[in-house]
């Protein structure tokens, strides 16, 4: 989930971990991939995009990719980059599943807002009323945990926590654990006066549909939010079941720094907060859907885009969303896998970046290297970029 500026050891996938440990870059050591596609004439926006992108790759070691960018008035530009698997340099392919991490938040928030759409719930509800147990519970919102303002404790910053993952990442995790390690620790600031991007409040969140839906997260996302949107190869797992075909990744979040194969680690203990698996085209589907609210109301759509300022220069979160110079959408990131999944309305252009690596290229997401270097070629007034930590 990381996905603000910082490098943070296993925060969970998207926008800007909040704290785990630092770790090392691995020294890229494969070739520069190369597009799995036709040449395009040179000095077209295809050919620019292709070496823009075979440059960014290069650059960050990443072993694979999948990219997909729709424009008017341009073509379609579908691609895939370098492999699959490095050992047996399988090539990427556009049907890989791929772990999404943090863009899950992109689900449970959609989930969430369309219980208050029915008037189930309030924004301004507390989540004492839903879940028992949480320091300051009385003060902390619903909207307060959606827009990453609850001041409540990231559970992926806790040692016990980040000790226990690295040593088994394969281990499973409950909600109820997650929160507990979390729970542990003082809250940080007082409810609405700060940003902390922070997987224990979507983890919260996730706890809530169950509470007033009564069915579990993964069904009510099947049911009423994947089901109705047509993404059939997008779901919640349940642990580390993975479907055919994907791509192995590669991630140094580990014990010595040491790069490792984490296509079977369980992502449960990012549940609602970065456990998701989805697919190219679901994401360029899900990419308009979302930023454009077709699963809800006007109103909370609204609501879900009154984008406030964060740490971030030049980013704004939402409810659930993020708007980056432009960009509404989200990205994710967890040990292996990176995306980013955007839409620019004023151009009507969707772009989704998959990828098979999250270790960093000089403190940058390799994401938001590609990324950047995706829209400076496309959309050169509205180039997507986090920069990292200073």
């Amino acid at each position: 989930m990381r996905a603000l500026p910082t490098r943070r050891a296993i925060a969970a996938a998207t926008l800007a971990l909040a704290g785990l440990l630092q770790v090392a870059a691995v020294p890229a050591q494969a070739a520069a991939p190369t597009a799995m596609v036709q040449q395009d004439q040179p000095g077209t926006e295809a050919s620019r995009l292709d070496s823009a992108i075979q440059q960014a790759l290069q650059q960050t070691g990443v072993p694979g990719a999948i990219v997909g960018l729709w424009q008017p008035g341009q073509p379609d530009y579908v691609r895939t980059f370098g492999h699959a698997d490095s050992a047996t340099k399988q090539p990427m392919s556009t049907n890989l599943h791929m772990r999404i991490g943090s863009e899950t938040k992109t689900f449970t928030a959609t989930a969430v807002l369309q219980l208050v759409d029915q008037g189930k719930i309030g924004l301004d509800d507390p989540i004492s009323m839903y879940v028992p147990g949480v320091p300051n519970g009385d003060n902390i919102t619903l909207r307060q945990l959606l827009e990453m303002r609850s001041g409540l404790f990231p559970y992926s910053s806790d040692p016990t926590f980040v000790n226990k993952f690295l040593t088994d990442p394969t281990a499973p995790w409950t909600p109820q654990q997650l929160l507990a390690l979390g729970f542990g620790h003082p809250n940080l600031f007082a409810p609405g006066s700060q940003f902390l991007y922070d997987n224990s409040n979507y983890i919260l969140l996730g706890l809530v549909v169950e509470k007033v839906s009564g069915q579990d997260l993964a069904g009510y996302l099947h049911d009423h939010v994947t089901g109705p949107a047509g993404l059939s190869d997008t779901f919640l797992p349940s642990g580390a079941e993975y479907p055919n075909p994907h791509a192995q990744g590669y991630t140094n979040q580990t014990l010595n720094g040491q790069e490792a194969i984490s296509t079977n680690w369980n992502p449960s203990w990012g549940w609602a907060a970065g456990a998701e698996i989805s697919t190219l085209n679901d994401l360029h589907k899900w990419a308009f859907d979302v930023a454009t609210g077709t699963l809800l109301g006007n109103a909370v759509q609204a609501q879900r885009t009154n984008f406030i300022n964060t740490t971030i220069p030049g980013a704004g979160y939402g409810l659930g969303l993020f708007d980056i110079n432009g960009w509404i959408g989200h990205n994710g990131s967890l040990p292996g896998y990176e995306s980013v999944t955007i839409y620019l309305p004023s151009q009507q252009t969707t772009l989704v970046v998959l990828i098979n690596s999250d270790i960093p290229y000089q403190g940058n997401e390799p994401s938001t290297v590609i990324a950047k270097a995706i829209t400076g070629v496309a959309t050169p007034g509205n180039v997507y970029n986090i920069p990292p930590a200073g």
